[in-house]
């Protein structure tokens, strides 16, 4: 921002204010005008960069700097980064259809009421129905192409018994990969 037609504008309004008292008076205010420059420049800057942390204060995020650029004002406008808006979730994983088209078969489940809760979590978290992720869980469980682990883990002196016993322990590890 330039603001010397600003300072010549204040100078032109002093020099037609001194016009009206005579030519000496005229003579003193146009030395006057010149000896104010330099604190008229100032005083203009000075306000300009008190609006601009006016401004900064406003705002929730980011400000407004004004900087000097040889006798010219520049503005520098920090605006905080938009934040990004996540990705939805990717949208769930149809169930699989059924292997076979022999119908469908209705079965009563017993289980303890925190795995219920837990197996609702998981059902909900990937987008379906506790008796859809059921089944999948069934399905996967009994496929032909999932291996089933079984690992002895009483060997290990952190699982078995003490490694100095000549007694074997009995934990187990089983579950599907």
């Amino acid at each position: 921002m330039d603001i010397t037609p600003y300072v010549e504008s204040l100078r032109r309004d002093l020099l037609a204010a001194a016009d009206a008292s005579g030519e000496d008076v005229r003579a003193a205010a146009e030395r006057l005008t010149f000896a104010l420059d330099p604190s008229t420049r100032l005083v203009l800057m000075e306000a300009i960069s008190q609006a601009a942390a006016e401004i900064t204060a406003e705002l929730p995020e980011g400000g407004v700097d004004v900087r000097l650029n040889g006798r010219e004002l520049d503005f520098v406008v920090d605006i905080a980064p938009t934040h990004a808006v996540p990705a939805p979730p990717p949208p769930p994983t149809p169930p699989a259809p059924p292997e076979d088209d022999e119908g469908l078969a209705r079965i009563t489940l017993r289980i303890p009421e925190s795995v219920k809760a837990r197996a609702e979590e998981k059902s909900a978290a990937a987008g379906h129905s506790l008796n859809t992720w059921l089944v999948n869980v069934v399905r996967q469980a009994t496929s032909d192409h999932v291996a089933s682990v079984d690992i002895d883990l009483s060997s290990l002196p952190l699982f078995g018994n003490d490694p100095r016993s000549n007694a074997r322990g009995s934990r187990r590890m089983t579950g599907w990969q």
